[in-house]
């Protein structure tokens, strides 16, 4: 993509409604625009960003077995009622009547319309263990939206759900949900903490929210500073194996770490005293366990080995996909914009003409972009006519990895400069081992 052909509509100045940095700098970058109280319209930059993820949860939701599907952002009230959450959930429901005087809500999440396709059509023990997942718009009527798209009414989620014979199948799709997680959020540059959380609306008596630590966090967090060292890194998982995925669970797990609502002094007191932390935290994702509450409610049997119909385990398992570009951005920023994880950006480097209209430049870059392109990698190449200053500034604010800087001087001397975003070095290398050297790095990203 070139810039000139692009829509990029960067902001200078701090807009006055961004209370915390990843609202501003997401309205300063071009990628959201506030459509109405809650709600963003996802421009190009911040869409590439957001697909990215999806693209990654997909990956690792298929590496598990899980199955994607697609259902309705509106449902009917009925199903709601049957399971008795209709009047429970609330005001964050947006509810509504169609022309033929029918309740319908807008979906905030969707346990009941999942379990109406699994009654539908799974009646025998041999089809489990199963898990359906999707990626969808949700929208919950928040009282006071803010900060940007970390607190919005509408939000992009991926949401799965699993049926299982007996609990102990239900535990270990729990489980294996659990490090799906962890190799997700480590694919995205984030190391998000599992903590001991609260089930809420949800319901059910397991359940572990991912938090990433950062100073705006809607939570207080307690936890063991020794969760901090753990990596999951590219160990390979059997995700059949209930032994692994346990050992799994028990090493993310053991340690200290709770939400506000389920801390226990007394048991956060026997931490030593030198790991004890309290800091913030952004919920990026949430696992439950919560057995027969919606299979028994609403009739989803399958009959057992013994012939006789057996209500299913079930739990459900949430990543909010568009609050996560927050999370990221909270997490990796600096005083000139963001700074994007390479697995997460939306163009693998960008390209600076120090000079556009000279022959020598422009030739050089363009060379540049097309070598970078026939390897499969996106660049963004700024060839708008404006001072280098301005150019600078706008890769910085929007943040991609690395930025390869061509001009007249350098290529006299056959080199171009390579900068890394994060650290701010740079490096003087021919043309050639520029493309050579982005291409090592993005070979590595999985």
């Amino acid at each position: 993509m070139r810039l000139s052909r692009y829509f990029l509509p960067v902001l200078k100045e701090n807009p006055a409604e961004a209370q915390i940095v990843s609202h501003r700098l997401m309205l300063r970058a071009g990628m959201i625009k506030q459509a109405s109280a809650g709600i963003y319209s996802w421009l190009p930059l911040g869409f590439k960003v957001l697909r990215k993820l999806e693209n990654i949860i997909h990956e690792e939701q298929a590496r598990a077995g899980h199955i994607a599907i697609q259902m309705p952002i509106i449902q009917s009230a009925d199903l709601w009622r049957e399971s008795g959450r209709y009047d429970d959930y609330g005001q964050e429901m947006l509810r509504m009547k169609d022309r033929h005087d029918r309740d319908m809500l807008f979906t905030p999440t969707a346990e009941e319309l999942v379990t109406d396709i699994f009654r539908g059509h799974v009646s025998s023990y041999k089809d489990l263990p199963l898990t359906l997942y999707q990626i969808q718009w949700k929208f919950r009527d928040e009282i006071r939206p803010r900060f940007g798209v970390m607190r919005g009414r509408e939000f992009y989620m991926k949401d799965g759900y699993n049926f299982d014979l007996t609990k102990e199948d239900a535990l270990h799709a729990y489980n294996r949900h659990l490090v799906t997680y962890l190799r997700t959020y480590e694919r995205m540059g984030l190391q998000a903490i599992p903590m001991r959380a609260d089930s809420g609306p949800i319901g059910g008596d397991n359940t572990h929210e991912f938090l990433v630590l950062a100073d705006t966090g809607e939570s207080e967090v307690f936890y063991d500073s020794a969760v901090t060292d753990l990596t999951f890194g590219d160990r390979q998982i059997d995700y059949d194996s209930r032994e692994q995925c346990q050992a799994i669970l028990e090493e993310f797990t053991s340690k200290y770490a709770r939400t506000d609502e389920t801390h226990d002094e007394a048991l956060f007191n026997q931490v030593p005293e030198e790991r004890r932390r309290v800091a913030r935290g952004i919920e990026v994702g949430q696992i439950f366990y919560f057995g027969t509450k919606y299979s028994e409610a609403m009739g989803a049997t399958v009959q057992g080995p013994d012939g006789k119909p057996t209500p299913v385990h079930m739990g459900s398992h949430g990543i909010g996909v568009s609050r996560l570009v927050g999370a990221i951005i909270e997490a990796s920023h600096d005083d000139k914009g963001i700074i994007w994880p390479e697995g997460v950006t939306p163009f693998h480097c960008g390209i600076v003409n120090l000079k556009q209209g000279d022959d020598e430049a422009d030739a050089a870059c363009d060379k540049i972009y097309g070598a970078l392109t026939a390897l499969g990698l996106d660049p963004l190449y700024d060839d708008r006519k404006e001072r280098a200053g301005g150019k600078f500034a706008t890769m910085d604010l929007i943040g991609l990895p690395w930025r390869i800087t061509v001009g007249p001087r350098g290529l006299k001397n056959g080199v171009v400069e390579l900068t890394c975003r994060r650290t701010g070095e740079s490096e003087e290398l021919s043309p050639e081992a520029a493309v050579t050297k982005i291409a090592e790095i993005y070979e590595h990203i999985a």
